[in-house]
């Protein structure tokens, strides 16, 4: 399976006790961050929900020595809103060490890794075949889906028993595993709440999470590209957490800016960084609040314009 990179920006910590040696104790120590700020994480601009929902998940799923059921968190929204950042930040906390990141931290590309429908048969053997055996070989291992509106309907489906709340499948438990699916399905709701917060001139902090998350579980189940459409894990309540990730203001943008230049060693070009996150915010298009490609694109942005 392909592993995850650990990218170009500095590591994050979550914790201050990270063992590198599988299944050996909880990976968080139980001592996960209570309150992890914006300011703390580079290129995650702008998220608030998504870091208060993902820090006290991990903070509950370390508290439990013998879970009998895996952690599974769902991430949405629109592309380059930080869906990959977190779960590599994920990955890097619980295996701080390259070499433990390649063995036991699994990445799946819905394009990559299983791109004719017509196989779906094949997959599903493969699939659980994989999670199966890297589970066998470590019992916290890490599986990341990404692409999941790219899923091949019902493929999703065949790992359902390695999710569900049981002691042991054939000798292998899986209730130490965490799987964590990137989807950008369900993004744009998730802005036209926001939009409609902005239009009220409320903030974005004022978004409730139990709405949102009411919302994208039924819009993925209804979705025929989600990748979870008429999914037995969504009846069955197997997605622990379903997290939004909010479009990004023009704000955000010039901090993703900001941080790009710093990382490429660039002065910090005030003229610069406007002229870009402008280009950038494109949505509406009467409003141009937010920036439909996110923080997506402006590495790429930066090297033409320096």
């Amino acid at each position: 399976t392909a592993p995850i990179t650990q990218g170009n920006g500095p590591m994050i910590m979550l914790t201050g006790n990270v063992l590198p040696i599988c299944g050996s104790a909880v990976a968080w120590g139980g001592r996960v961050n209570e309150v992890l700020p914006d300011t703390d994480l580079p290129s995650f601009f702008g998220q608030h929900l998504a870091t208060q929902v993902v820090l006290k998940a991990l903070s509950a799923y370390s508290r439990d020595k013998q879970p009998r059921k895996p952690l599974v968190m769902s991430f949405h929204g629109w592309t380059g809103t930080g869906k990959s950042f977190v779960s590599k930040i994920i990955a890097q906390n619980l295996y701080q060490r390259h070499e433990a990141r390649r063995r036991f931290v699994h990445q799946y590309d819905a394009v990559l890794h299983f791109p004719h429908a017509e196989h779906i048969k094949q997959y599903k053997e493969q699939l659980q075949n994989w999670i199966r055996g890297n589970v066998s070989v470590c019992p916290r291992s890490l599986f990341i889906f990404s692409e999941m509106d790219q899923m091949p309907h019902g493929l999703i489906d065949s790992i359902m028993p390695y999710l569900s709340d049981r002691e042991a499948i054939n000798g292998v438990s899986y209730g130490k595993a965490i799987f964590l699916f990137l989807n950008n399905a369900g993004g744009d709701k998730i802005t036209e709440v926001a939009l409609d917060h902005w239009r009220r001139q409320k903030g974005r902090e004022e978004i409730p999470l139990t709405d949102l998350q009411s919302m994208l579980s039924a819009e993925i189940f209804n979705n025929r590209n989600s990748g979870f459409w008429n999914s037995k894990l969504i009846q069955k309540n197997l997605v622990d957490y379903f997290i939004p990730f909010l479009p990004l203001e023009y704000k955000h943008v010039k901090e993703c800016i900001q941080e790009e230049l710093r990382y490429q060693g660039h002065q910090e070009d005030e003229d610069l960084i406007i002229k870009i996150a402008l280009a950038m915010s494109d949505y509406p298009s009467e409003d141009r609040i937010y920036s439909s490609k996110g923080c997506k694109t402006v590495a790429s942005k930066v090297n033409l314009d320096t």
